[in-house]
């Protein structure tokens, strides 16, 4: 149960957003109406999201990859099932998908980009993260450093909707119906 209530103040700018999430997404997005109770907050939420939306220098796939290992070394459910819907509309194998949260387990199933890329979201995902030399290196090697820092700063990204859903108590909205994806635990 959210810990903040998810109706927020009737305002042009909390309307005008749940039309738009309705649009983009069919639904409301919890998140939204959580931050929706302090307008510069939300407004500087979306504006983050919506820039971040517009990065390019790495592959979508493997950005996809190191949000969802994120979401999955820390369980959160909201993050997890939106980034199931999300990998079905970027057209990623749902078969691959659902292996991330346990893709130590599966490792044949992805390349060896993947797996630098899946390790990389982990470590830095870590309460003490655990990035290498070796590993920041090696990503910079295949990817380039352009590609790398917005790696980066999609796996902190993550971290961030990550604590501010865990803190507001949002859990699944039932974007991920069809299948679900198991948690890493």
């Amino acid at each position: 149960m959210a810990r903040i209530p998810l109706t927020p103040p009737s305002t042009l700018l909390n309307r005008v957003g749940a039309w738009y999430s309705r649009r983009t997404y069919g639904k409301v997005l919890d998140p939204g109406l959580a931050v929706g109770h302090n307008p510069r907050v939300l407004l500087t939420y979306v504006r983050q999201e919506r820039g971040a939306a517009k990065w390019n220098r790495l592959d979508p796939g493997l950005k996809h990859l190191a949000v969802m290992a994120a979401a999955a070394r820390v369980n959160c459910s909201w993050c997890m099932d939106f980034g199931h819907w999300e990998a079905d509309n970027l057209g990623l194998p749902m078969d691959k998908i659902s292996k991330v949260p346990r893709w130590r387990d599966h490792e044949d199933a992805f390349t060896e980009l993947e797996l630098l890329v899946l390790d990389y979201a982990e470590a830095m995902t870590e309460t003490e993260p655990r990035v290498t030399d070796e590993l920041a290196a090696a990503l910079i090697e295949r990817l380039g450093e352009a590609a790398f820092v917005e790696l980066t700063a999609m796996v902190g990204l993550e971290n961030y909707r990550y604590r501010v859903n865990s803190a507001f108590g949002l859990t699944s909205q039932g974007f991920s119906d069809v299948c679900e994806v198991p948690s890493q635990a």
